[in-house]
């Protein structure tokens, strides 16, 4: 039985993507070690230091499906790492003896290194699919909602007005700068490992570095500057990427999450029949989305803090730390691609409510719009006297419980320098929207 939330036939789908946990089960990851010893002697076969006989079989024989998965599990709680087992392995299914020609020079860390270093190459690949569709998404709302006026809220509380396409693009804007830290990020981390026991390829004499580097271009990865079994920054800093991710998209489910309350009622994720009910309120429409998503942010930054952990490596080889990496990278990959799945979900069908927003918008009887008043009467009596003035027309606007309009207009010092056509205006919020539009353009510009 799963014990884990990744892996739990009950909310597996909820925290997670089969095809991300695809990448990182454990079938796979064994595969992918398999698929570096296989590599490993065909180039050293090309280099002459293996039969060429030799480099064939055990490319045939580097299956999953050949292996004892049972009598590799034992053998791994008495060693400590599977590699040893999983030659053993391939040795028992090669013909003629010359599974004996694997892992020639190599070490076990080499082998699982550069099996993560394939598995976050093909992982990133899927996160940046996800976070285009999300882009897209995201894009298409600003440019939908673009006209569409709202209360903005600062510490909670309206503040000025903003667009409903504002917020979208604000959104939008660190998915895309996501995109391009991926890609600046892929080349650092979809790197390989072969620097033998201790680091320095000693067993392999002058043609050390040949293998190494023609095991990379094998391999489609890149080639290490030097040893990095224990340099741990890239590891650190793909799952502190994936932290970056899940943080951006919490900021939205937040958003969303606080739009749908029963108050607000502004935006709501996509209706499905059931979804988000309550086992004793009929009436409840809970964010499943928004509550998933802030759930696996909190999960994927401490994983963030586990991977920086274990940096701290001693050594040419750790005595702990690495180990670490074994739980929270594959986790941290699964928990943003479930955050990934939820958003484009929640705002593929995201349902916005603009005539919600703009009775919203004018709930507080004009008081939103004191700033765009004080304003218009700084040029006429200077920005400092112009803002007491309008301070005191909203504190008596709400000791009288009237409209902001009604306040101002009673000030004999407002009416001598506004007229009443002057004072609609400055009250109207959607001549009150600043740069938005031209905000908006400029991230739309920015995603195509």
């Amino acid at each position: 039985m799963a014990v884990s939330v990744i892996d739990s036939g009950l909310f597996r789908d909820m925290f997670g993507t089969e095809p991300m946990r695809a990448l990182w089960d454990e079938a796979a990851t064994l595969q992918r070690y398999l698929d570096v010893e296989a590599a490993l002697a065909r180039v050293q076969a090309r280099l002459g230091m293996v039969p060429e006989r030799a480099a064939a079989e055990i490319t045939a024989k580097a299956r999953i499906e050949l292996m004892d998965q049972e009598a590799i599990a034992a053998e791994t709680k008495i060693v400590g790492y599977p590699i040893l087992a999983l030659v053993r392995g391939i040795s028992a299914a090669c013909d003629d003896g010359l599974g004996e020609w694997s892992h020639w020079g190599a070490t076990t860390q080499d082998i699982m290194d550069t099996g993560v270093a394939l598995q976050i190459r093909d992982a990133l690949e899927l996160i940046d699919t996800e976070l285009a569709t999300l882009a897209e998404t995201l894009a298409a709302l600003a440019e939908k909602h673009r006209r569409d006026p709202m209360a903005g809220r600062t510490h909670l509380q309206h503040a000025l007005p903003v667009t409903f396409g504002l917020k979208a693009a604000i959104w939008l804007a660190p998915m895309l700068r996501m995109r391009e830290r991926l890609a600046e990020l892929r080349p650092r981390v979809a790197v390989g490992e072969f620097a033998g026991a201790s680091g320095t390829l000693a067993s392999l004499g002058e043609q050390g570095m040949a293998v190494s580097d023609a095991l990379m271009d094998e391999l489609g990865l890149g080639r290490p500057l030097a040893p990095w079994h224990v340099a741990r920054d890239g590891i650190a800093e793909t799952v502190c990427f994936l932290a970056l991710v899940t943080g951006a998209l919490s900021k939205i489910a937040t958003d969303i999450m606080l739009m749908m309350t029963t108050e607000v009622g502004e935006a709501f994720e996509p209706f499905v029949q059931g979804r988000g009910a309550s086992s004793t309120m009929p009436q409840k429409r809970n964010p499943i989305s928004c509550e998933l998503i802030r759930g696996t942010a909190r999960l994927t930054r401490q994983h963030a803090a586990a991977a920086l952990d274990a940096m701290e490596s001693d050594f040419e080889r750790a005595t702990g730390p690495w180990h670490v990496e074994w739980a929270v990278v594959p986790e941290a990959f699964v928990l943003t691609a479930g955050a990934l799945s939820q958003a484009n979900f929640m705002l593929a069908g995201l349902e916005v409510d603009v005539d919600r927003m703009r009775r919203n918008l004018d709930m507080s009887q004009g008081l939103i719009m004191a700033e765009a008043v004080m304003m218009g009467l700084a040029p006429e009596m200077g920005r400092t006297v112009a803002h007491d003035v309008v301070y005191d027309a909203c504190r008596a606007a709400i000791k009288d419980g009237t409209h902001l309009r009604d306040a101002l207009l009673a000030d004999p010092a407002i009416r001598e320098k506004l007229s009443p056509e002057a004072v609609d205006r400055l009250l109207d919020p959607v001549n009150y929207l600043g740069g938005a539009d031209e905000m908006i353009d400029r991230v739309l510009a920015a995603a195509r």
